[in-house]
């Protein structure tokens, strides 16, 4: 890494979370010049019936302390 990318990640980590989150998916974006625009549309069509599950209340959530702690029994040397 230059000497120029160093000093940016040091100045990017000093941010705060939601500031390094918005950098982050910035940064990811313009890694992917190119967009299938039907890919796209299906996304945002699956994130709106998602959506829509949530709202009404027949999709099943699970508190993030439980998915950590399924995720990380299944980790080697857990």
């Amino acid at each position: 890494m230059s000497r120029e990318a160093t000093e940016l990640l040091k100045r990017a980590l000093s941010l705060n979370e939601e500031e390094r989150a918005l950098l982050a998916g910035s940064l990811l974006e313009s890694l992917d010049a190119t967009t299938d625009m039907e890919v796209e549309a299906a996304w945002q069509q699956e994130i709106a019936r998602r959506l829509e599950e949530l709202d009404e209340g027949r999709a099943k959530t699970i508190p993030w302390t439980e998915v950590r702690r399924h995720l990380s029994a299944k980790l080697p040397g857990q």
